[in-house]
């Protein structure tokens, strides 16, 4: 890859008061105003800061988004990264900021969070449910009439209880649909039922709008790799056609949007649907792809090597490792606790502290009086309990009672929600931002 400019560093903008009852916080802190937190000196491996806690490598992270911001605007795509990994509206902000199209959202009340937060432009990328959540949108889009909102509806029932919340708010601006066609999960499963669903929309009179077509290919993954490949090629393969078909439905002068990509067959969206797109000459392809900026130590890691063994990630024309391009940004620091065998140590972090349901963290770094020892650990997770790590040690292993271990994770999504704050770390380890989660 050619030269590049350094990321731009991330910036907390919102300011709330640290005290400890927070995870991570040192205890006896009450009332720190979040803006003078980097001045604490905070460091995770030296004893001081309320274990188990959360870290964000905040160089990796912001890598991470300039590394796919660039492919993604290299693959004349766009991407509207999906919120709900972090739920931290400061993360959310700094991806639209360096240039990310838009913001992904899986409910209602995330998208509160984020139009709080100042993002207006939004795929909800779920469906809202009947009349209770057709009216919830109303309030929503009612509170905020300059937001745009796309929302996936994959069902005529969906599109009708829309379009009688929407005829009961004349004052409603039109709301644009992307018809959702989907496998395993939600979503139209035949050309017929997304024909029927373009219909409906079509029959509100102009209060819902076709905005587009949009699916989650990562739902359609198999135990097999081949028939995995040949289900998320025939779903993309059908969303293709649907934008045609759409596109026929509704002129050539109307804005569509075809949507996909998680963070596992993000390249095979894009070899499938960019060409489509650029040749319609009036929509635009937006990737949903959340989980890339954080990037782990397991499942995603496992994702991007497949990603390269089928050379699916190009930058400046040419095939690159998207495994080795990535830089896991987010770890777990937990103390060791007991040594009460000699080939099994404890350390406080379990089941309430840590992703577990794509693989056990992985340890790093093994820190004594804040100093990391000279050889990695070779220790493994084999077990955790609601606050307990089982690592399994080699024999000889130098791990002790007191000892801080950082662990890699697998799973950001499932690790995060944990977190009331992200502690952001800069290159030396210490904490230089707070970052404010909104799980609910």
């Amino acid at each position: 890859m050619s030269e590049k400019a350094p990321a731009s560093p991330l910036v907390a903008h919102e300011i709330f008061l640290l005290d400890d009852r927070i995870r991570g916080v040192p205890p006896g802190t009450s009332g720190l105003d979040s803006s003078l937190v980097g001045q604490q000196g905070w460091h995770p491996a030296d004893g001081s800061m309320s274990l188990p806690l959360l870290t964000l490598d905040e160089a990796a992270f912001a890598s991470n988004r300039e590394l796919f911001l660039r492919y993604v605007r290299e693959h004349g795509a766009e991407i509207a990264p999906h919120a709900k990994t972090p739920m931290a509206p400061d993360l959310a902000r700094s991806l639209v900021e360096a240039g990310a199209w838009g913001t992904t959202v899986a409910d209602i009340r995330q998208a509160t969070v984020m139009l709080k937060a100042g993002l207006r432009r939004l795929i909800i990328a779920n469906e809202v449910g009947g009349a209770g959540g057709a009216n919830r949108l109303a309030a929503l889009a009612g509170a905020w009439p300059d937001a745009e909102l796309h929302v996936f509806a994959d069902s005529v029932a969906t599109v009708n209880a829309l379009a009688q919340a929407w005829r009961a708010n004349a004052a409603l601006a039109p709301l644009r649909l992307l018809v959702e066609l989907g496998a395993a999960r939600a979503g139209a499963r035949t050309t017929g039922e997304a024909e029927a669903i373009a219909d409906a929309i079509v029959a509100t009179g102009g209060r819902l709008l076709i905005a587009g077509v949009a699916t989650y290919e990562g739902a359609a993954a198999q135990p097999d790799p081949v028939r995995t490949d040949e289900v998320v090629s025939a779903l993309l393969a059908n969303v293709g056609d649907m934008l045609l078909r759409l596109r026929a439905r509704v002129g050539g002068a109307a804005p569509l949007i075809a949507t996909a990509g998680g963070s596992v067959f993000f390249d095979k969206v894009v070899a499938a649907l960019s060409p489509i797109v650029a040749k319609d000459g009036n929509a635009r392809l937006v990737l949903r792809s959340g989980a890339i900026f954080f990037h782990d130590h397991g499942v995603y890691d496992r994702s991007l090597g497949a990603v390269d063994a089928r050379n699916g990630f190009t930058v400046d024309g040419a095939s690159v490792s998207a495994q080795r391009s990535f830089r896991p940004a987010l770890r777990i620091w937990a103390e060791v606790l007991s040594r009460p065998e000699p080939g099994l140590a404890i350390c406080g972090m379990g089941m309430r502290d840590v992703s577990f349901d794509q693989g056990f963290p992985k340890p790093l770094t093994v820190y004594r009086a804040g100093e990391p020892l000279a050889a990695p650990p070779r220790a493994e997770v084999i077990k955790l309990n609601d606050q307990h790590a089982f690592l399994s040690l080699q024999p000889g292993e130098d791990i002790a009672v007191g000892d801080v271990v950082e662990f890699g994770i697998s799973h950001p999504c499932t690790c995060l929600d944990r977190y009331r704050v992200i502690f952001g770390v800069d290159e030396s380890g210490h904490v230089a931002h707070a970052f404010p989660t909104y799980f609910g």
